[in-house]
């Protein structure tokens, strides 16, 4: 019974994680209609949301407008990304690297939510890696990567960004989720599946180009 009352909510997490992929597909087709002008605005209330979901998810503050609203103005700021891989790598490479995300995340989903190993030793270094990856993402905007080098931070994305599918579903398991988490978990998974798409999308861009 206690199981139960810890894992019942999971199928509402899934749920809200699947509307909130669907919504920001919807925002990057809207991409297509949005101003270049526009999306530095964009960019910068996306960055401004997150950095706010992140203080307020102690309070649980988080509900499903914010979720749904995030992930349209991400589908708009993703979309100009995809419009380039569209542009040097093709529909099908693009599809391919979605479709490769999608196998990785069930496939690391399945394994966290089955394991009987608590991965939450995980949190720590995961954000250890996942500010590393800010940083050299701000410094990759002012001394730009060699193809090379952005393949080597490509795959570390992808690692950093599959530990972290690991450790949220396996925290979902062994914790549980509350009614109220519901929103924030969801978001948390989408954050897992666009970053790794996007870090999956760039490698095959890299090597699709040396083509």
């Amino acid at each position: 019974m206690y199981a139960h009352s810890q894992t019942q909510y999971l199928p509402s997490v899934l749920r809200t994680f699947a509307l909130s992929l669907a919504i920001s597909v919807i925002g990057m087709a809207a991409g297509v209609f949005v101003p270049p002008a526009l999306f530095l605005p964009l960019i910068i209330l996306e960055f401004v949301l997150l950095i706010s979901a992140f203080f307020f998810r102690k309070r649980k503050a988080i509900g499903y407008t914010f979720v749904y609203f995030f992930t349209f103005i991400s589908g708009i700021t993703t979309y100009p990304i995809i419009a380039h891989y569209l542009s040097i790598i093709g529909a099908n490479a693009v599809f391919m690297a979605f479709g490769t995300t999608a196998v990785v995340f069930t496939g690391l989903a399945v394994y966290a939510s089955t394991t009987k190993r608590d991965l939450s030793f995980l949190g720590g270094m995961l954000f250890a890696a996942l500010l590393a990856l800010v940083a050299i993402s701000i410094f990759n905007l002012i001394w730009p990567l060699s193809s090379t080098g952005m393949l080597a931070f490509s795959f570390i994305g992808v690692l950093v960004f599959s530990g972290y599918v690991l450790f949220d579903f396996n925290r979902m398991k062994h914790y549980g989720v509350s009614a109220e988490e519901v929103p924030l978990m969801a978001l948390n998974l989408y954050l897992d599946f666009i970053n790794l798409f996007i870090n999956i999308l760039r490698i095959f861009g890299i090597l699709g180009s040396d083509d």
